[in-house]
């Protein structure tokens, strides 16, 4: 069911830890998903010079936080900023449909850390987003899943 990428990210994954000056980190998940993610990033002149990983949760969960770190890594903040689930995904030659909200929250773990570095940096305000919150996907998936 899991392509050689989501194994190989899962059993050997990249950027694990956390990076003790990180200027922007950002936690998502949901304790009903089982799934927490939680990303470092190391950014200087606009450019993610390092991402690390913390998660909690399943294969894929792991799988999708390491190549979310290796797809932000060198790129600048607005590009990091337009990654998308759907990239994290193919990525890793694809998920089960049943595990899509794994790169769902690799999307939000990216985008959660930038909004940090950029409320730290003046440039949102406080309660001020770029970003979704993972906990309304996640109650729908469950919800669909609960259903069947």
């Amino acid at each position: 069911m899991y392509s050689e990428k989501v194994m190989d990210h899962f059993m050997n994954p990249r950027n694990v830890g956390e990076i003790a000056d990180a200027n922007g980190v950002g936690q998502v998940g949901n304790a009903k998903c089982g799934d927490i993610m939680k990303m470092y990033l190391k950014i200087e002149n606009n450019v993610i010079v390092d991402a690390k990983f913390k998660t909690f949760g399943c294969g894929a969960a792991v799988a999708t936080s390491s190549m979310a770190t290796e797809l932000v890594k060198g790129k600048t903040v607005e590009e990091a900023l337009k990654i998308t689930n759907q990239a994290v995904a193919e990525a890793l030659d694809g998920l089960p449909p049943v595990k899509m909200h794994c790169s769902n929250l690799a999307e939000e773990a990216i985008k959660a850390a930038i909004d940090d570095y950029k409320r730290k940096n003046g440039l949102l305000e406080d309660g001020e987003s770029d970003s979704n919150s993972c906990s309304r996907r996640c109650d729908d998936i469950h919800r669909i899943d609960d259903d069947e």
